[in-house]
């Protein structure tokens, strides 16, 4: 389970320590993707397994249906973590969800959650 709140530093690389408790439950890899309300969501590869799957059964034939796949899923970026436990963030997510400085991580239960 990821829960807590967490505050760091995205650095000049674009790069943002996760919490080691945290990276002990995600892995090695995740799929860092654009969420709701202009923040960034960090999903193990496991749930982005299931929450891709979920997205593919989506009616292509209804307009928010197809536009809520395409922000999840052509936003999305698999990353992996340095030997610091940093993830390197797309600049396009960065303009997405506004980050400059410091970003509050949330532990939400099968995801994370990256807000400026």
């Amino acid at each position: 389970m990821l829960i807590g709140e967490y505050r760091h530093t995205l650095d000049e690389k674009r790069r943002v320590a996760i919490p080691s408790k945290l990276r002990k439950k995600i892995g090695k890899e995740a799929v860092i993707t654009r969420g709701l309300d202009n923040c960034l969501v960090l999903y193990p590869m496991e749930e982005w397994g299931r929450v891709s799957d979920k997205l593919a059964t989506l009616p292509s034939s209804q307009l928010e249906a197809r536009g809520f796949a395409r922000i999840m899923l052509a936003g999305a970026d698999q990353v992996s973590f340095d030997r610091l436990g940093r993830i390197l963030i797309p600049d396009y997510l960065i303009r997405y969800a506004v980050l400059k400085k410091n970003v509050v991580i949330a532990g939400l239960n099968n995801r994370l959650e990256i807000w400026e």
